[in-house]
């Protein structure tokens, strides 16, 4: 350190002082920083020493600048070895706390999964593929033609009314969202000739009110069989060998007479109860049953439709709801809930299944 007296002599002094006693305080990374600033830094002291060399006379300004550069150097070097320790050490606290055992078993990734419906439609066509049907799929949004008039459904029929069918507002012909699957009986039969044996399964759409086992979208298949002698025996022995292999041997199954336009006679098809056992509840509405879906033998009206000989061929339709089927196989009260995307259900779902 020069011994020779200027006009920054004391303060160049002063800033050694205290810069070196704020050194030996410093502990850590943030706190060099800090000091770096506020000595060697472009606002530290040291930098303002060196720019009051101008206010000195022109004699001394020699002297004074290479007093501070001294000083500059001096603190520098005593800061190098400090500050590479507090950056060390600072390292090594965060790669502690960021480190990762990797003896730890891994996290299990979220893997989606098939929807229940999605699920249950599979099935199905597994088990009608056996039966020797195929799996056919037809519009969603459907002419009043093959949705009703075709099926033996006059414009007078009061399955036309809007309160039932949800139309497409349109200047040409009727459009509606299909109410059932069964416009793809008309479309397959117009398109091949006997024998014919497919399955549709789809989205259907009505206008109505929704409750444990209605709903106003809801997933339909349809099925339709045609060919020289087939009889109703055919049709219960498809539907009851359907039923066993969904439900197993111990679900009861019913068919009472009912009516349908497009078949001739006409069933419904039930099976009794999953979630009260037959005694009875909300869903089934206390019979101890709940309806599946209608079937039949198909009407000759539909068969002339569509260019088939009623007095050559004949044969059996039936249309189920695949939501209440899988209501009864996996016990679950509330049609609703295959549609409320609750991820808590699905997932519920996805693992009871899997």
């Amino acid at each position: 350190m020069t011994t020779i007296q200027h006009g920054l002599s004391r303060e160049i002094d002063t800033v050694r002082r205290e810069a070196l006693d704020h050194l030996d305080t410093l502990r850590s990374a943030s706190d060099a920083t800090l000091w770096e600033g506020a000595f060697l830094g472009p606002k530290g002291q040291v930098t303002s020493l060196l720019r009051g060399l101008g206010t000195l006379p022109a004699e001394e300004r020699p002297i004074a600048g290479r007093a501070a550069q001294q000083l500059r150097d001096e603190l520098a070097a005593a800061f190098a070895p400090l500050r590479d320790r507090l950056e060390t050490e600072a390292l090594g606290l965060r790669l502690a706390s960021e480190a990762v055992d990797v003896s730890l078993p891994g996290r299990k990734p979220t893997i989606g999964a098939a929807h229940p419906i999605s699920t249950m439609i599979d099935e199905l066509v597994e088990i009608f593929a056996l039966l020797g049907f195929q799996a056919v799929f037809g519009p969603e949004v459907e002419t009043a033609r093959y949705n009703f008039d075709l099926l033996n459904i006059p414009a007078e029929h009061p399955a036309r009314d809007v309160w039932d069918t949800i139309h497409v507002q349109t200047d040409g012909e009727e459009i509606v969202l299909r109410t059932h699957t069964s416009p793809m009986q008309a479309r397959t039969m117009e398109r091949i000739q006997p024998p014919v044996r497919v399955i549709v399964p789809g989205v259907s759409f009505r206008f109505e009110a929704q409750d444990a086992s209605h709903e106003w979208q809801f997933t339909q298949l349809e099925g339709l069989a045609v060919d020289r002698n087939i009889t109703m025996a055919d049709l219960k022995g498809t539907l009851q060998e359907m039923a066993r292999q969904l439900f197993g041997p111990e679900r009861r199954i019913r068919f009472r007479c009912d009516y349908f336009p497009f078949v001739e006679p006409g069933v419904e098809f039930a099976v009794d109860c999953a979630i009260c056992k037959g005694r009875g509840c909300r869903v089934c509405k206390h019979t101890g049953w709940l309806e599946m879906g209608g079937a039949g033998m198909v009407h000759p009206h539909v068969l002339r439709g569509v260019g088939y000989d009623p007095d050559e061929v004949c044969g059996f339709a039936f249309g189920l709801g695949i939501d209440r089927l899988a209501m009864m196989k996996y016990g679950v009260d509330d049609l609703r809930a295959f549609a409320n995307n609750d991820i808590r259900f699905l997932r519920d779902f996805a693992r009871a299944i899997g």
